[in-house]
Order: structure tokens, then sequence, then C-alpha cells
């Protein structure tokens, strides 16, 4: 096959981003294309564990280079600060000031960030937006702990908060922990599902406020909506994603909440040589739109990958089709529930609770290391690289107990 000698830079090195580089060195290493993974830290952030890292825990320590070795695609550490995707070119910063990189193909990676849109919460909440934020909150947990306790409210009730709330009560019994949100704590699942999740919360100790909405975060309460003050000596905020502002700033045409507008093969409506994955793009389906998850973001990178690929050799690239399978949340370190859903995450009959629903949820959440070593060697079939959220997977348990 003819060399094209073009250059592919992905930005972002998380699950999307670390998984699209490798697929796209392995399908592209017989044209000569470059490819360029571009991150702010050599060290790749597991995002799912977090909740973990935020509580004092410490998840493994995986290294960017470490797990692109052997894949001759090119580490850059630095931060992505503006795209000129008229002229097909990103601008770098790092420690010695900023560097232009051109390309043929960008993979916008970046993933989203917090919303703190609401008065107060940048400066007197703390997010789970990076292990150096998740860090921060740890130390302020250990210091609270040292004087014997305090209330720490985690605003958010989706899956986040949850699992945020049902870690820092488990390894921090002395502190009173409030989850407040609109809604109830698990409600996309079923009825049963949903109820032993909130069992477990009661038994944790964690205090549950729904239907109430935070409307201004203070140095040491939160305001809720109607004027009540609750004092807190801690807040974590996981109340929305919103997409990185980079895409917006550099002109790329994003939706309401800042993720990259794609068609039906991933590539941005308005800058077709910039394809988005993960957290950072508005992708539809025939059921609906995603929502982020690790779930649906790496068939995201394995498909713009193969997008990419197949542009590069003259031919039309697939369109994306993906199913939800299940909802795997934690509740501490020794319990969890998983919700089987329907493709498009409406709660299906089946669930696991307890000890085989720790274990499940190791199983589908565990280190991407093993995935990216053998995705280095082997070129998995994209069917079978979704089948983690696809609906080609079906529960292996019970309904429930």
């Amino acid at each position: 096959m003819a060399s094209t000698n073009q250059t592919i830079v992905v930005l972002g090195g998380g699950y999307t981003g670390v998984m699209c580089a490798i697929r796209l060195a392995r399908r592209t290493r017989r044209t000569g294309a470059r490819v360029v993974l571009v991150n702010p830290t050599d060290r790749f952030t597991e995002r799912l564990r977090l909740h973990q890292l935020a509580t004092g825990q410490e998840p493994a320590d995986h290294r960017i280079p470490a797990l692109l070795r052997g894949t001759e695609v090119e580490f850059v550490r630095g931060r992505a600060v503006h795209i000129a995707p008229d002229e097909r070119e990103v601008r770098i910063a790092d420690g010695e000031g900023e560097r232009t990189l051109g390309y043929h193909y960008l993979v916008y990676a970046i993933g989203g960030v917090t919303d703190t849109s609401v008065p107060g919460v940048d400066g007197h909440a703390y997010t789970l937006d990076t292990a150096e934020t998740a860090s921060r909150f740890a130390e302020r947990l250990a210091e609270l702990d040292r004087r014997g306790g305090g209330t720490v409210a985690v605003a958010g009730s989706g899956l986040t908060g949850v699992e945020s709330a049902a870690e820092i009560a488990e390894s921090h019994p002395k502190l009173q922990v409030v989850l407040l949100g609109r809604d109830e704590p698990g409600s996309m699942m079923g009825p049963k599902a949903r109820g032993y999740l909130r069992q477990a919360l009661d038994r944790l100790g964690v205090q549950v406020r729904t239907g109430v909405k935070v409307t201004k975060a203070l140095p040491e309460a939160v305001e809720l909506d109607g004027g009540e003050l609750l004092p807190v000596d801690a807040l974590l905020w996981t109340a929305g994603v919103v997409g990185a502002p980079l895409a917006r700033e550099s002109g790329l045409e994003v939706d309401d909440r800042g993720r990259v507008v794609v068609d039906a093969t991933l590539a941005s409506v308005s800058h077709p040589s910039v394809y988005a994955v993960g957290d950072a793009a508005a992708v539809r389906q025939s059921w609906g739109e995603l929502h982020g998850t690790c779930q649906s973001g790496i068939p995201t990178a394995v498909h713009a990958a193969d997008a990419i690929a197949r542009r590069l050799r003259g031919r039309k690239p697939g369109v994306f089709r993906f199913g939800y399978v299940h909802q795997p949340t934690s509740l501490g370190r020794r319990d969890a529930v998983i919700q089987f859903t329907r493709p498009d995450d409406s709660p299906g009959r089946w669930y696991l609770t307890g000890r085989l629903a720790v274990a499940y949820k190791e199983a589908v959440t565990s280190s991407p290391a093993k995935i990216y070593r053998l995705s280095r060697r082997l070129t998995i079939p994209a069917r079978t690289m979704s089948r983690t959220g696809g609906r080609a997977n079906r529960p292996v348990g019970h309904r429930g107990r």
C-alpha cells in the first residue's frame, strides 16, 4: 500500500484517547501515517476509580508511555490550548512554552468536565475531574477525620454521586455524608435494583435528600432552593458534566453542553477532519443520545480509529451503532448493584447485588491495561469491542435477592 505520510493527532490520554491511538497505530501501520497522542500528564487517570482516590485509596499507577510501548504512537506531554480546524493545526503548551502541531486528522478525546456553573461551586466545592482534584478532596476528608468528624455533602444523585457517597461513608465512618439531588438515587434502575441501592446507602449511614437543588455554594454551607442553608464542612460536586471549553473556543460546532456535534461516523459536522469520541461528542443513535460512560466511550474510540483508517485508504467510513447493556454501581468496596439494561439504557428485568455484583463490577471496570496490551497485538473486530456495552451481551446472573 502506498505511503500517505499523514499525521493523526489524538488529544486526550484517557480511556478513549489511549484506545483510539493504539487502534490507529495498528490500523494505519502500512500507510506510513504518524500517530501522536497529546496529554497534559504522563499518568493514565482511571476516571472510574477517582471516587476511590478521593477517599484516600491508591489505585494502580499506570503511565501512558508504558501503555503505548511497542505501538509506535508518539507521546507528547502538553496541554492543547487552541485548535485551528481550518488550518488543521493545534497549539500545545508545556513547561517550555508553546508549539504548533499540524495534522491531517484530529481525534478530540479530551472528555467532559464537571458543570460548575452554580454560583460558588468553583471556589467552594471539590470535583472528580482529575487525579489532582480527587487527591485534594482526600486530603480534606483526612483533615476532618483528624478533627473528629464533620458533614460532607455530595451534590448530584446520579451514579457518580451515589458511588462517591457510599465510598466516603465506608472509608470515613466518623463523617456524616449527605447525598443531595433532584432525583431518587438509582432513578434510572428498575424498582428492585433501586430499592437495594437505597438500602445500601441507609446501611452505610448516608443521609439522602431528594427533590432538592443546590443554588449556591458557600464557604461552610450550601444554599438549597427555597432558601434553606445546610451547614457542611466539605462539598463534593458531581451534578452534571459538560464538554471542555476548548472545542467551542476553537470554532467547532458544539451542542448546548459544549460537546462536539458529530455525524453518523463520529466526524465533526462543521470540520470533517476532526473526530470526537467519548464524553466530548454529542452522539445520536436511533433510540436517542449517548450519555458519557466508559461503556460507550471506548466503542466510539474504536470506531473513530477505524473510520480514519478507512478514509486514508480512500474508503467510506461506516456508521456508528451502539446499545447499552448494564449500569454497574459500586456501593463501597464490599457491595454493588448491577442493573442490566436494554440498548437504550432503560432497565431490563435482570440485576445483580452483593458479592456477585462486586465481582462483576471489578471484571468490567478492571484496569484497561490488559485490553490495551491485547489491542497492540491484535486488531479486535469493532463489533466484539463494543460488546462490553452493546446488545450482544447477556447477563450472567439472577434477578436479584
